[in-house]
């Protein structure tokens, strides 16, 4: 594993950490009297980091959550096929939220929008989540060109 990819994934691991501990420090806050404004648009931004690299470290990793009790079952060729449908469906999935995430962000671009009390930019938020299902696509769309199996 490269050094670059290790960065990554403590980025997405730290940025998880950092979610339960603004949630913790809000929870605790509100019980005491002092509450964390803001709180969850910070934990907004966190999670969506998190969960962005996670999908793109699991799609890369080949680790997603696969149910193989048919397929397994099923003769090497058209095992092989289900596989190949498999791959060009989570293809298709990946494009057509990359579509609709591209399509909210290209609508509302101008609109400047910003989080409510820390004014947190949605169109920086909205390019981490389209980058992160651009590159989950690429990974899952050169598989499919390879023909390789998930």
């Amino acid at each position: 594993m490269s050094m670059a990819w290790r960065i990554v994934i403590w980025i997405g691991g730290l940025a998880l950490l950092g979610a339960t501990m603004v949630d913790t420090v809000a929870v605790i806050g509100r019980n005491v009297g002092l509450p964390f404004t803001g709180s969850i648009e910070v934990m907004q931004a966190l999670v969506l980091l998190s969960g962005g690299l996670g999908i793109v470290i699991a799609t890369l990793e080949q680790s997603h959550a696969r149910v193989r009790l048919v397929v397994d079952r099923l003769s090497p060729r058209a095992r092989e096929m289900a596989d190949r449908f498999s791959n060009f469906m989570t293809l298709a999935f990946l494009g057509l939220l990359l579509v609709g995430s591209g399509w909210l962000a290209m609508d509302l671009w101008h609109g400047h929008e910003q989080s409510e009390w820390l004014g947190i930019p949605w169109a920086a938020m909205r390019l981490v989540a389209n980058g992160c299902l651009l590159a989950a696509a690429a990974i899952v769309g050169w598989r499919v060109v390879r023909g390789d199996r998930p």
